[in-house]
């Protein structure tokens, strides 16, 4: 069951990753989002002073998970990598980030 939403692509996700860089996040991510259906249709990473930060936009119009679900489960695998794991809605991000 997926949640909807009323945007341009209802099915659009914001992930943002970051902490301290090491061997694997981007391996362990896509392949966790990969698992349920979930596409990464752009991402971009890059390592800030030591610190890894990357984000990518997903959809999840295939995705055989809930977002609430979905956070929760990437919460617990960023713990286990070390880093911040954070998702939202594609038109909540827009609308934060509006001038």
């Amino acid at each position: 069951m997926n949640e909807s939403v009323t945007t341009n692509n209802p099915m659009s996700a914001i992930i943002t990753v970051v902490g301290s860089d090491r061997v694997g996040i981007i391996a362990k991510t896509s392949a966790f989002l990969a698992e349920h259906g979930i596409n990464i249709a752009d991402i971009s990473q890059t390592i800030l002073s030591g610190n890894f930060v990357m984000m990518m936009m997903v959809d999840l119009a295939a995705s055989d998970i809930i977002i609430d679900d979905l956070r929760r489960q990437m919460n617990a695998l960023g713990d286990e990598m070390g880093v911040d794991i954070n998702i939202m809605h594609e038109r909540v991000f827009s609308a934060m980030h509006r001038i």
